[in-house]
Parts: C-alpha cells; sequence; structure tokens
C-alpha cells in the first residue's frame, strides 16, 4: 500500500542530517546516542515504547524518516518493541552482526545510518519477522498528530479496508 500524501506541511523525512559526532551529540539523549551511534541495547522492560498500545507511526528521531506503524508491532515478550515489517522495505538496511557471541542482523535507518536492533526469523504472519528495535532510536507520533507533524501522507496506514 502506497501511502497518499495528504499533508502540504513541512517534510519532517527531509530534516537535515547532524554532519559531525558532536552534533549527535548535542541532539541526542546520552541514551539514543549510545544506543543509535554506538549500537548500543537499552534495558528490557525499561524503555518507553515496549508496550506502547497506542495507533501511530514510528520514526527515526535523526532524520524524521518513517520507519515502522503500530499496525505492525506485536507483543514479542522481549521487553522491546517489536515489528512484523517496516513502513517501507528501503527505510531499513540490514547487515550481519557477529557481535556478542552470536550471529543476528543488524537493522539500521536508512538515512540516518542510526542503529536501531535486531531483526530475527521468528516473528508472526505475515512476514515470519520480528524487528526487535530499540525505543531510544524510535519517536513516536500519535495517529492524531500525523498531520499536525507532517505524517498525514501515512494515514492510510491506519485505515481499515471497507
Amino acid at each position: 500500500m502506497t501511502p497518499t500524501p495528504l499533508s502540504s506541511g513541512p517534510d519532517p523525512e527531509q530534516c537535515p542530517l547532524p554532519v559531525s559526532e558532536e552534533e549527535f551529540k548535542k541532539r541526542l539523549s546520552q541514551e539514543q546516542y549510545y544506543v543509535m551511534r554506538e549500537g548500543g541495547t537499552e534495558r528490557p522492560f525499561a524503555n518507553a515504547y515496549w508496550n506502547n498500545k497506542h495507533p501511530g507511526l514510528y520514526v527515526d528521531p535523526v532524520s524524521g524518516e518513517a520507519l515502522f506503524a503500530s499496525t505492525d508491532k506485536f507483543d514479542s515478550r522481549t521487553g522491546w518493541p517489536s515489528f512484523t515489517r517496516p513502513v517501507k522495505p528501503d527505510a531499513v538496511l540490514e547487515h550481519s552482526d557477529t557481535g556478542h557471541g552470536m550471529t543476528r542482523t543488524e537493522v539500521r535507518a536508512k538515512r540516518s545510518g542510526s542503529h536501531l536492533g535486531h531483526v530475527f526469523d521468528d516473528g508472526p504472519g505475515p512476514t515470519g519477522l520480528r524487528y526487535c528495535i530499540n525505543s531510544a532510536a524510535l519517536k513516536f507520533i500519535p495517529l492524531e498528530e500525523l498531520e499536525k507533524e507532517g505524517y498525514g501522507r501515512y494515514r492510510s496506514l491506519f485505515e481499515v479496508p471497507h
């Protein structure tokens, strides 16, 4: 399903990116910097969105790029927000990660290059994937604020087909 532009406001997905690590440090909280720039992982069950059940869009706090929708979020019982797929397949990049004595697939935001989390093949249908994402690498835009925040073109993701 292709999102339809509904907003004539500024395009948050075209925010200027920081050009230096100093700018990232100024823009991000200490935890966001640790997760997004250093590839860290926040504590499970002690983060902002692991149990968020409100409808809305999850975006990259650095670039504003739309990453995940609440319609694809599910309770994986891991303590981190989990999704079956990104909003757009090309919104994220996947790389092999062999750190911590295991082989996993790291997920990064395409536009900002920020570490988001990992993807596993133990998720529910329709994809069978579990995008296990750090809350610190996300900004939540509630459904009722999509237009105000410049994401109105994504409203169709939340409409129930008749």
